[in-house]
């Protein structure tokens, strides 16, 4: 059998598959920071003492976690025509996506809150914060820092699963690539390309999450400061110091120090 590999037939189709990537993008954008949205909304909503709204979360997110994410996206494209709703095919797959990544950020995030301490809150509500504040502040940020890389992964597979809006027609990557090879006949190529640009979005979607983690959460970045502080003492400090480098609240020692020029009481 001779056969060898010839991506020249694909090169004036660059163009349509940097669209097709770009549209795969931005379904995962929309998808990521509103379903998150929703999510966070879901995981306080299921922890609530009413009753009635838990279950409801409840139900959501067991119907949505147990379903494939292909049949949800045929419902909400071809169960709504059917009503007389209809949707583009953008819309109608990021919608989809939607409805699928709030149901996983919800237990991921409701699970980062049950992680927080229970005096951490009581102590907070003793000094008279208010309920949003509390929850925005002592419960959400935390346990978001907690479960940020489990959400990271997950936007990874939305945006693999984003390939599944191909069967409504979406023209994102993998609907053009069926479509160049069905014109090209060079499948093997056509879906290689197609693998090294998903592989190129998710480094870009792991580079933004990680932007994105180090901006919001500060203090890795002042732990990390003082761990490094704390490597550098353990150096310069006499034999037998005990460096301070997993004390979380060495940087805070530091300033003080810095401060007072040594006196530390």
């Amino acid at each position: 059998m001779n056969f060898s590999l010839d991506f020249s037939p694909l090169a004036p189709y660059w163009p349509v598959f940097l669209r097709g990537a770009w549209l795969t993008l931005r379904m995962t954008s929309v998808a990521v920071v509103a379903g998150v949205s929703v999510g966070i909304f879901v995981a306080f909503a299921k922890n609530s003492r009413n009753r009635i709204l838990a279950q409801l979360c409840s139900a959501y997110i067991e119907v949505v976690r147990n379903t494939p994410f292909l049949v949800q996206i045929f419902l909400l494209y071809f169960g709504l025509a059917s009503l007389g709703v209809r949707m583009p095919t953008f819309a109608a797959a990021t919608l989809a996506m939607v409805v699928n990544i709030a149901a996983y950020a919800a237990e991921i995030i409701r699970a980062g809150i049950d992680s927080v301490p229970r005096g951490q809150i009581e102590a907070a509500q003793c000094l008279g914060l208010s309920t949003w504040r509390i929850r925005w502040h002592v419960m959400l940020q935390p346990a978001i820092e907690r479960v940020y890389p489990a959400l990271t992964s997950q936007f990874l597979l939305m945006m693999q699963a984003s390939a599944m809006a191909s069967q409504i027609s979406a023209e994102e990557l993998t609907a053009i690539a069926n479509t160049v090879q069905s014109d090209t006949f060079r499948s093997l190529e056509t879906y290689i390309v197609v693998a090294l640009l998903y592989l190129v979005l998710a480094v870009l979607v792991k580079l933004i999450a990680y932007a994105v983690g180090e901006t919001i959460f500060k203090r890795r970045r002042t732990l990390r400061r003082a761990a490094a502080h704390g490597r550098r003492s353990a150096v310069n400090d006499p034999p037998g110091t005990a460096p301070l480098v997993h004390t979380p609240y060495v940087h805070a020692a530091v300033r003080l120090r810095a401060r007072t020029g040594g006196r530390v009481s």
